[in-house]
């Protein structure tokens, strides 16, 4: 690792850490050279599948459209932040787990409703709504009515 500071390749890991659930590792260093501490954080770099849309087109994983889709369903509903965050961390390990290159956009849409179920019935029957294009109120109230069956 070189340092910051003057370049130098010659530096020493002082203290380890992990942090962010043990996702990440955080390095205390120090330069052989001028002496200067710095931090370094260590994670995994982990590889998403491309996304294959309904139109057959294909794109990269974008974290940021499946955030803001369920914040969307998730609109002032009483849901905390780290509730959707364990939701999008547990979408993507399903995704990494399918070992696929490319998945279906389906495949997502499906996870994401799976997971809204659990943590809000208002919010599941939004993002249903819009994912599955519901045409008319009959189609809202048979969702709802599954809703109801489990």
């Amino acid at each position: 690792m070189f340092c910051p500071f003057c370049r130098a390749d010659d530096t020493k890991v002082i203290d380890s850490r992990l942090v962010a659930e043990g996702h990440q590792v955080r390095r205390r260093r120090e330069c052989g050279a001028c002496h200067e501490r710095f931090t370094t954080f260590e994670s995994a770099e982990l590889v998403m599948p491309r996304i294959i849309k309904r139109d057959g087109s294909r794109e990269p994983y974008n974290e940021d459209k499946l955030r803001s889709g369920l914040q969307r369903s998730l609109e002032k509903r009483p849901v905390p932040t780290e509730h959707i965050e364990l939701l999008i961390s547990k979408v993507e390990s399903q995704l990494r787990a399918t070992g696929e290159r490319e998945v279906q956009s389906e495949l997502i849409g499906h996870l994401i409703m799976d997971g809204l179920v659990k943590l809000d019935k208002v919010a599941y029957v939004r993002f249903a709504s819009v994912y599955r294009s519901f045409k008319d109120i009959r189609e809202f109230g048979e969702e709802i009515a599954r809703l109801g069956d489990e």
